[in-house]
């Protein structure tokens, strides 16, 4: 089976978006006009915007660095909202391949604590927990060994701005470990 997203790219999204990270100390920032969209792009916008028709700007993530970071990262291009510009940061509530079970099997404990974990955390307004989650999570490292599917929440929480509220609009599990519980967050009036 072969998929296409031929969604339009952004151009001059990209170019705001250089310029509010390098003008934030986040640069240089480099451009790869080579690269396709990551499935970490394009399934998410497949669901929501079927007919490809939204410009995407694709924003990678830096897997030697931390939750903090990242945060700071969508702090930097929280202008963006303002801008009408929708920031998804899309990868895993947990993410640990390697203790995948069948499609059907149940979520080991583990699991279960980190995303209940996060699911708290992002709730009662625990953000700086959520950029430590390596320190303050049950399980940290085991739900994320390799967090680069969980910086993209980090990015999303930081531009959505100071005084963001979390709401979880969707939770489901796959493959025993995977948990795509998705959550939008939105400044309180």
């Amino acid at each position: 089976m072969q998929l296409k997203y031929p969604a339009p790219g952004a151009p001059d999204l990209a170019l705001r978006t250089k310029g509010l990270l390098e003008q934030a100390g986040f640069g240089p920032v480099k451009e790869d006009h080579s690269r396709g969209l990551d499935h970490g792009a394009w399934v998410p916008l497949m669901l929501m915007y079927p007919d490809a028709d939204i410009p995407v700007c694709q924003l990678s993530v830096q897997s030697d660095r931390d939750g903090a970071y990242h945060y700071s990262l969508g702090r930097a291009l929280a202008p963006l909202r303002e801008e009408g510009v929708l920031v998804l940061g899309s990868g895993s509530a947990t993410h640990n391949l390697r203790k995948m079970g069948p499609f059907d099997a149940p979520v080991p404990q583990w699991a279960a604590e980190f995303d209940a974990w996060l699911k708290d955390s992002l709730l009662d307004g625990r953000y700086e927990d959520v950029n430590r989650f390596e320190e303050k999570a049950p399980h940290g490292r085991v739900a994320h060994p390799w967090p680069d599917h969980f910086y993209p929440l980090h990015v999303a929480l930081g531009a959505a701005g100071d005084g963001a509220k979390a709401e979880q609009i969707h939770q489901c599990w796959t493959n025993a470990t995977l948990s795509y519980a998705s959550y939008r967050f939105t400044t309180k009036s």
